[in-house]
């Protein structure tokens, strides 16, 4: 590795931190560099609930399913998409089982397209932002319940 492309990995750690992104990934050419922070920020505890569910439905829902579902949210400001363009298949739909390491969707921060990665393995349960829509830092994205 040269200097001028250790000086460019270096810039883009410093775009990375800068811009409190956890991945971020350049491709020159037939040369590509991806540089992702490894972080479990990205994943809370949470529980889903239906709109006119009672308190009490969901105190007893909660004490059941918080310990095991995941929500997977947004690491920087940006747009939400589900698919890499508008005539490709989404990555994931509600019901679909994902592994860990596979791309939920994208969020677009100042033309760095960062993939969203499923940090387990579980059945997405409820995809909470629409396509193509503004979310920002920490907001969810995803329910997931994790595959014991």
């Amino acid at each position: 590795m040269d200097s001028e492309q250790r000086k460019e990995i270096q810039d883009l750690v410093e775009i990375l931190n800068e811009q409190n992104l956890n991945e971020i990934e350049v491709q020159r050419g037939d040369v590509r560099v991806r540089i992702r922070r490894e972080s479990t920020a990205g994943v809370q505890a949470t529980s889903s609930t239906e709109p006119g569910q009672s308190s009490e439905t969901l105190a007893d829902s909660v004490a059941s399913e918080s310990s095991r579902l995941l929500t997977v949210i947004s690491p920087v400001v940006g747009t939400f998409y589900l698919s890499s363009s508008p005539d490709v298949e989404p990555y994931v739909e509600e019901g679909d089982l994902v592994s860990r390491g596979q791309v939920l969707c994208i969020v677009e921060a100042m033309k760095l397209m960062n993939e969203i990665e499923s940090e387990v393995d579980g059945r997405v349960v409820k995809v909470l932002v629409e396509n193509d829509a503004g979310v920002e830092y920490g907001q969810p994205l995803f329910v997931i319940d994790p595959l014991p």
